[in-house]
């Protein structure tokens, strides 16, 4: 039997109430001595924030190793496992309490990888939040310089007076964020455990 391929579905509606879990966007405690928040707004291509997005945030920890702990969706409060996730609320905002990252290696500026879902896209989209101190180091990454300078703006996170991280997202526009494609990309990306 030959089957023919469908047509590709939207992200979402559904993502609003069966994606995000209670505790999803801590990825530490704000007690935690090194916590900072890392915070934005997700805007259409008008300019719009989207009340109803969900962001997911991979990242290293402090000293740029990929955590490999199970238990993402089962927070225990001192496991650091490097993913969080978190619905924006209706007027566009996220929000998550996280570390800095450290460098992955040499040649690699800290970064937050950040993956976007949001109604009517056909896949989620990739990003990076790169921290703003990696403005003076653009030279020696080698992403971060491949993307032209009138763009790159868009993928540094700016310094609250606080020491918090704001990141805001813009899906289409004149502002429209660089988003990135993985070869080899699994259709669906999510924590294990």
């Amino acid at each position: 039997m030959k089957l023919t391929p469908t047509p590709g579905q939207t992200v979402g509606p559904f993502f609003g109430y069966a994606l995000p879990f209670a505790g999803g966007e801590d990825l530490v405690d704000r007690t935690h001595p090194d916590a900072v928040r890392l915070h934005g707004t997700v805007y259409d291509g008008d300019g719009v924030p989207v009340p109803d997005a969900i962001v997911e945030l991979w990242q290293p920890d402090q000293r740029g190793v990929i955590p490999q702990e199970p238990g993402s969706l089962h927070r225990d409060g001192y496991t650091f496992t490097g993913w969080g996730r978190a619905a924006v609320d209706a007027t566009g905002h996220y929000s998550f309490t996280t570390m800095e990252p450290g460098s992955t290696g040499d040649g690699v500026a800290p970064y937050f990888l950040l993956t976007v879902f949001a109604r009517g896209l056909m896949d989620r989209l990739f990003t990076r939040a790169y921290l703003p101190e990696a403005a003076a180091a653009v030279d020696q990454d080698r992403l971060l310089s491949s993307v032209s300078e009138e763009r790159r703006g868009t993928l540094l996170a700016t310094r609250d007076a606080d020491g918090g991280l704001r990141f805001d997202i813009h899906l289409q526009g004149e502002l429209e964020t660089v988003f990135l494609t993985y070869p080899n990309t699994p259709q669906f990306t999510g924590p294990q455990g």
